[in-house]
């Protein structure tokens, strides 16, 4: 079990990560902190898809004449990522802002507390 687990250390970190994110974001009243949480869990799920493409002594995936194709270590999972930090930047940079304007105009950033302005 434990040789399992050291090989594929990568993963359980993901799993770990992604826990953490996710604790966060259910446990924590502040909206800050949540969104702490969600950039946690989705760095958690970067780390994964990188860790699925990654193929240990593995070369670049450049087809060169003459190259065999394999042991090459698999891009799409890359580009996946790449994508992915893109929309997490700008949801990133959505929801700061939105928690702006919510302490703008409540005051506080308490989740509990808007509930209580909301009623």
């Amino acid at each position: 079990m434990w040789s399992a687990l050291a090989e594929n250390i990568n993963y359980a970190a993901a799993m770990i990560l992604f826990c953490i994110g996710f604790y966060t974001v259910i446990m924590r009243r502040n909206v800050i902190k949540k969104i702490i949480g969600l950039n946690i869990m989705e760095t958690a799920i970067f780390f994964f898809l990188v860790s699925i493409g990654y193929l240990k002594g593995g070369s670049a995936a450049i087809v060169t004449q003459g190259a065999e194709y394999t042991g090459m270590v698999n891009p799409i999972p890359q580009a996946l990522v790449l994508t992915g930090i893109v929309i997490a930047v700008s949801i990133n940079a959505l929801s700061l802002s939105l928690a702006i304007r919510l302490y703008r105009n409540y005051g506080t950033l308490s989740v509990d507390k808007l509930k209580e302005v909301n009623e």
